[in-house]
């Protein structure tokens, strides 16, 4: 007998309180299990879904791990664990917060140092120089091994910071660091800046996927169900909806004609269209005299699959 889909959400932090609003607005409330503090839920509207509260980097763990089948927590994280990520978790939608980049940061007083070239050359005379490997402070070894591996910069080693990393050139724990960041704020207040090619990764939280888990049938419907639901959600603050009387339908949709069917989407006296393409389709249905036209803000769009879910189920194959 099938089980429930184990949908981990952050616990605490920012994150939280935007997968709250996410999910609310999706009209799928979260509401725990034992009060505020619980860590066990239950998601209003889909109570196939099993939810449980946990921190950032255990769902990550998780994910990779197979221990739940969907996941909410960043991209960063994700990537940390595990270098063959592709292989154990597929990423399923962007969620548009949460957004921060992992970057190379320097002191501001390096002046010559501007890319990654720059720390290449520097490392050299530093290890010639003091017979000591330049030091990079951070909590991300994984992707700054590799992003200093694509750059060819190899004189150096890690330390793995346990705290502020920003601090660490300060302190005189390190010489450059790569860290997280937003605004670059915090970087700037403790003399650094970010290197012009010293973008590792642009994370964001993402809905993801476990490969490793116990997908079965049961659940990947459940799974479909659900991102149906978010996907809709998402697709309709994209949409505006667009109605005619019916004597006009012929001559409205002579006056779409020129539109794409990425612009439009014609139904029987009516279309469904992207918001920012509002004011052209209905200038047009003016110059063919098609009027009233009322325009109205869906508030899901369906449609009868859903892709990320249908990638899933391949990637899955012979298991289901």
């Amino acid at each position: 007998m099938s089980g429930p889909v184990i949908l981990a959400l952050p616990s605490k932090g920012r994150l939280k309180e935007q997968w709250e609003e996410w999910l609310a607005d999706c009209g799928l409330p979260v509401r725990a299990n034992g009060g505020e503090r619980g860590y066990a839920a239950r998601l209003q509207g889909a109570p196939e879904i099993e939810v449980r509260l946990v921190s950032t980097s255990e769902i990550a763990g998780a994910l990779v791990s197979g221990d739940v089948h969907l996941g909410v927590t960043g991209e960063d994280l994700l990537r940390e664990l595990a270098d063959d990520l592709d292989e154990r978790v597929m990423l399923l939608q962007a969620l548009g917060f949460g957004r921060a980049d992992l970057v190379v940061a320097a002191p501001k007083s390096w002046i010559d140092v501007e890319t990654m070239a720059d720390v290449d050359e520097v490392a050299h005379l530093f290890l010639a120089r003091t017979g000591r490997r330049l030091r990079v402070a951070t909590k991300y070894l994984a992707q700054t091994r590799a992003f200093f591996a694509r750059h060819g910069v190899i004189d150096y080693r890690i330390v793995e910071s346990g705290g502020a990393t920003e601090g660490a050139p300060a302190a005189g724990a390190a010489e450059l660091i790569t860290d997280i960041t937003t605004s670059g704020a915090t970087l700037a207040a403790n003399g650094l800046k970010v290197l012009s090619d010293g973008l590792i990764l642009s994370s964001q939280a993402q809905l993801a996927a476990s490969l490793r888990a116990d997908w079965d049938a049961v659940r990947l419907d459940a799974a479909l169900r659900l991102m149906r639901i978010i996907e809709a959600r998402a697709r309709a603050k994209r949409t505006a909806a667009l109605t005619w009387p019916p004597d006009a339908d012929a001559a409205a949709r002579t006056a779409l004609a020129r539109f794409t069917d990425a612009d439009v989407k014609i139904r029987q006296f009516g279309l469904l269209v992207r918001a920012e393409a509002v004011f052209e389709a209905t200038a047009a249905l003016a110059e063919c005299a098609v009027g009233p036209v009322t325009v109205s803000n869906p508030a899901y769009v369906f449609e009868s699959s859903s892709a990320p879910i249908e990638a899933l189920r391949r990637r899955l194959g012979q298991r289901i």
